[in-house]
């Protein structure tokens, strides 16, 4: 009896301390979310997209500290996600954002803007370099409507051709499939 006891109190020790190291080492948790990616898990659903909002007047600055209207790419179809390099549901979905990205790169009908909402670029351009993400970085210098980002990170939004926002997606997500390439390429061939 004692040795079943012992082996329980083993077993419950290394479950809660597997779940303390999951809820508080950010690296472990951004392994196990990628991990349920891959297999799967956490694919956006692009089949029940409907066009909704406009395109909002955003100011956007770059970190080289030009800047540029949001409208102003009225005509393109925008990749919008708002991220922090703290987030770790947000450095998880960074690679598959990341290949999306070098697969539609070459098409000059798409955008991709990556929003840090913390304002640092000295953070985030690290982070970028660190990762070899070649996603274009800005921050929005100006207020953003709740109906495009509440407050939960990550957000992903996509905004057709006509200004039109097609989707919405709060929370992670694995972008880096051929069913997303494929809808912002139908995306960017319809008029």
């Amino acid at each position: 009896m004692d040795k079943k006891r012992s082996l329980s109190f083993l077993y419950n020790g290394l479950f809660i301390a597997a779940i303390l190291v999951i809820l508080f080492v950010p690296p472990v948790k951004i392994m196990l979310i990628q991990g349920l990616m891959k297999i799967g898990l956490f694919r956006p659903n692009v089949s029940t997209a409907k066009a909704t909002g406009q395109l909002p007047a955003i100011t956007l600055q770059y970190p080289d500290g030009s800047k540029a209207e949001l409208q102003n790419l009225k005509g393109k179809v925008i990749f919008i996600n708002f991220w922090a390099t703290w987030c770790p549901p947000c450095v998880a979905e960074m690679p598959s954002i990341n290949n999306l990205h070098q697969q539609l790169k070459a098409d000059s009908n798409i955008v991709f803007l990556m929003i840090d909402v913390d304002h640092d670029f000295n953070r985030s351009g690290p982070f970028m370099r660190k990762h070899t993400f070649d996603l274009p970085l800005v921050q929005a210098n100006s207020s953003i409507p709740d109906e495009l980002f509440g407050t939960a990170i990550p957000t992903t939004v996509i905004f057709n051709k006509a200004g039109k926002m097609v989707f919405r997606h709060e929370g992670m997500a694995d972008y880096g499939g051929q069913e997303m390439a494929g809808y912002l390429k139908q995306l960017a061939k319809t008029k």
